[in-house]
């Protein structure tokens, strides 16, 4: 009986929050409710600070996906948790639905640090368009030798995810924060995505590779 129970309760659980992830938000209580994201994450979703990630044309399943992941403690950002805290569900919805509905903003093409100019003096061809072909056939390929599976069979060919599963779009946003954002699931200090798929992805990873695609994917329109 208690295992019926559980079973039960379960059940609930996720079809509560499948219908959360999938509800439809009010766009003009979304926009007015954004307002006091705007100071990190830009107007209409597109910060400016490539640190910060762009929000504009996210799915709405994905977004409300991590503003929960915030409010649970299951991802930890103390700034974004102490926010989460004061937003119902609806709160969530409506913000989430209101940044979907933005465009996200192209990038310029991504400026070598000094430390990469360094290495381009001692290899000719490391140019920032070796870097990004080197991404482009990570993102499309992968490499089976080493099991890293290739981006484009969650995120798409064109970075723009899957709103369904919750996959989010990547394309344009900052490759800053993508090298961030996968530095963070290869040490795991970020694991709040199925199974801890991108954990196990990610940690097979080299440096290079996740500057690499992540300048890719900063790239595609």
């Amino acid at each position: 009986m208690k295992k019926k129970l559980l079973a039960l309760s379960l059940a609930m659980t996720f079809t509560s929050t499948s219908g959360i992830l999938h509800a439809e938000g009010n766009l003009s209580a979304g926009k007015e409710k954004a307002a006091a994201c705007v100071s990190c994450h830009g107007d209409n979703g597109n910060s400016l600070v490539s640190t910060f990630p762009k929000l504009a044309q996210q799915h709405s399943s994905y977004l409300i996906k991590q503003l929960q992941s915030f409010k649970d403690g299951t991802r930890k950002n103390p700034m974004m948790s102490s926010i989460a805290m004061g937003l119902t569900d609806e709160d969530m919805v409506d913000i989430a639905a209101y940044y979907a509905e933005q465009e996200v903003s192209a990038n310029q093409l991504p400026v070598l640090d000094d430390e990469d100019e360094g290495e381009k003096k001692a290899d000719s061809k490391n140019t920032i368009q070796t870097i990004i072909a080197q991404g482009s056939d990570l993102y499309r390929n992968g490499d089976l030798t080493r099991e890293v599976s290739a981006c484009i069979a969650c995120h798409g060919p064109f970075g723009e995810g899957n709103k369904p599963a919750a996959f989010p779009l990547i394309k344009s946003q900052h490759a800053d924060y993508l090298i961030k954002t996968l530095t963070d699931f290869k040490t795991d200090l970020r694991s709040n995505n199925p199974e801890n798929m991108m954990h196990m992805i990610a940690k097979k990873m080299t440096d290079e590779e996740i500057k690499a695609v992540s300048y890719r994917i900063s790239m595609m329109k």
